[in-house]
């Protein structure tokens, strides 16, 4: 039983199913493998990936090791899916990866080593993903690194390389020619592995074009309603849409603060609602001040943001406590929420709490 005062988090999944048809379209044939790593975003790994198995999803990516496990265990064995871990394999993780049927993404040479062993040992080809560096430096073989294991006689013995892939630093940015450049160092690997699919593109990626696709793409937060961009963008819908009720309306007059300190002052009659949630909730403080909430039809600017409660400007809008506000969701864009905040749409949505009642539409 919910609190009178608690937030709400509604997760829509017909709203995912939509955003992976605009992004299925955009692939163009190439496979669509979700990315639903930090339990999807912070939605729920488990039912968004069974509505996306719904559509057609036949991989998963994660980060962990635990993450996969637990993704395994919420698809069960009617829903057959690779699942991709994009840390590889660490040490003394090959009995886990195998118990659970999860593909290791080699990003190192001792981890591509390790995963040769544990193929002998096991006397059997191991299916594993390479992940080359083409410019991001984060993670990954580098390309010489790639070209002496392709080379060794030994180096990839016992793995089967089913998928090679790298990562685009700023692919949200299409005039930046990081991106042709990381395309071209890609391209220049993928001779080495002529049997294996290829993968360079995530979210943002999709949408530079037919040359980024290749064989599979792995969009994470335009899934979940951001735009490629990192602004808002109309062919995709929101999936999370937080909510808080009004906890009280006060009156402010001029020369009046409002929460902490002396970073809100009022200059003139000020009308205000008291909504039960903050960044505790997962509404960023960074944001106030440059947010904004739904509310009564329009925009409401977000004056501050506590751990517990956050204010908004009601204006003379009709207002009664217990009514809500959006604070994330179809008006309240999610890419609007990141800007206000100087952050980016990943992070709204993973902060998003746990202490919000959980409620998902559109279930598989």
């Amino acid at each position: 039983m919910p609190e009178p005062a608690q937030a709400r988090l509604t997760i829509d999944l017909d709203a995912l199913a939509h955003n992976h048809a605009v992004l299925k379209r955009e692939a163009a044939g190439a496979e669509v493998a979700p990315v639903v790593k930090s339990d999807g975003y912070g939605l729920g790994a488990g039912p968004l990936a069974r509505r996306l198995w719904a559509e057609g999803a036949r991989s998963f990516f994660v980060a962990r090791l635990g993450e996969g496990e637990a993704l395994r265990a919420e698809l069960g064995p009617d829903r057959p899916a690779t699942i991709h871990v994009l840390d590889g394999l660490t040490t003394g993780a090959a009995p886990r990866f195998d118990a659970a049927g999860l593909t290791p993404v080699i990003c190192s040479l001792p981890q591509a080593a390790a995963a040769s062993v544990w193929a002998r040992q096991s006397g059997r080809r191991w299916p594993v993903a390479l992940h080359v560096d083409t410019g991001m430096n984060r993670q990954g073989l580098s390309a010489e690194e790639t070209r002496a294991l392709a080379q060794a006689p030994d180096g990839l013995r016992g793995l089967e390389v089913a998928l090679v892939m790298s990562h685009l630093g700023s692919a949200s940015e299409p005039t930046d020619v990081r991106s042709a450049e990381q395309l071209e160092r890609f391209r220049q690997i993928l001779p080495l592995f002529p049997d294996s699919r290829a993968s360079l593109a995530a979210s943002a990626g999709v949408f530079l074009g037919e040359p980024y696709r290749f064989d599979m793409v792995r969009p994470g937060v335009s899934l979940y309603g951001g735009g490629p961009l990192e602004r808002p963008d109309e062919r995709l819908q929101a999936v999370a849409t937080l909510t808080a009720p009004i906890l009280d309306i006060r009156n402010l007059r001029p020369g009046d603060r409002l929460g902490y300190g002396s970073g809100v002052t009022v200059d003139r009659p000020t009308r205000i609602g008291v909504v039960g949630a903050g960044y505790a909730d997962g509404v960023i403080r960074a944001a106030r001040r440059n947010g904004y909430a739904w509310f009564a039809g329009e925009r409401r600017p977000l004056l501050i943001v506590t751990m517990d409660l956050l204010a908004i400007e009601l204006g003379d809008a009709p207002a009664q406590v217990g009514e809500a506000v959006e604070l994330l969701g179809p008006n309240a864009l999610l890419d609007d929420q990141a800007a206000a905040a100087g952050t980016v749409a990943h992070e709204v949505l993973v902060r998003l709490s746990r202490r919000a009642e959980r409620v998902y539409l559109g279930g598989a």
